[in-house]
């Protein structure tokens, strides 16, 4: 009897040191660039996240847009108002792993448009009209949701792709600022 209450003490100390190293080698940190921004918008976005637990994560993304003003052009593809975007969210997964697979999103966006208006103004010196880009900017603030999904390998590299879009609720200028915001990405990036 005292042989299989050891056994039995000893079994139970294993599988504990055995779940709380299994605990410790769960990676909580995530680097992420969007991929889908840099290619269709010409804007970079990087991306941190921290996972609370298997089911949430917390997280935040930079862009800053690489466009000229020069160049926006409606008529020559996507054009991204954004000069700079600030974009903390929150994620929520509904998956059996651990934040991997289906998750919605909460987010909100601090951004400062630029004006994409141009003008033409007489130079009297060329006796020519030439344009004239605007370089009025406005700040504003949104908050939207966002769906997605999240594949990870077994070493660490991860594929996501998620889009969603935000509202405005605050603009400091409304000739310049949208009234939605999209939150759009395919991402590759890292845990660890």
């Amino acid at each position: 009897m005292k042989k299989a209450l050891l056994g039995l003490l000893l079994f139970t100390s294993f599988a504990t040191f055995a779940q709380d190293d299994v605990e410790e080698n769960v990676k909580h940190h995530e680097v992420k660039v969007n991929a889908f921004n840099l290619i269709i918008f010409k804007s970079v976005d990087f991306s941190y996240e921290y996972l609370i637990d298997s089911e949430s994560s917390i997280g935040a993304t930079v862009l800053f847009n690489l466009q000229n003003q020069e160049d926006r052009d409606f008529e020559d593809g996507p054009v991204y108002a954004e000069k700079f975007a600030f974009t903390p969210y929150y994620r929520r997964y509904f998956s059996s792993r651990y934040a991997w697979g289906f998750f919605l999103e909460a987010f909100g966006m601090y951004s400062i448009q630029e004006d994409r208006d141009e003008n033409y103004i007489y130079d009297p010196i060329f006796d020519d009209y030439e344009y004239v880009y605007s370089d009025e900017t406005s700040n504003s603030i949104a908050f939207g949701m966002a769906v997605g999904g999240k594949f990870v390998s077994k070493k660490g590299f991860l594929f996501e792709v998620f889009g969603g879009v935000g509202r405005n609720i605050s603009t400091s200028n409304n000739d310049i600022g949208t009234e939605f915001v999209p939150r759009l990405g395919a991402t590759l990036g890292w845990r660890f």
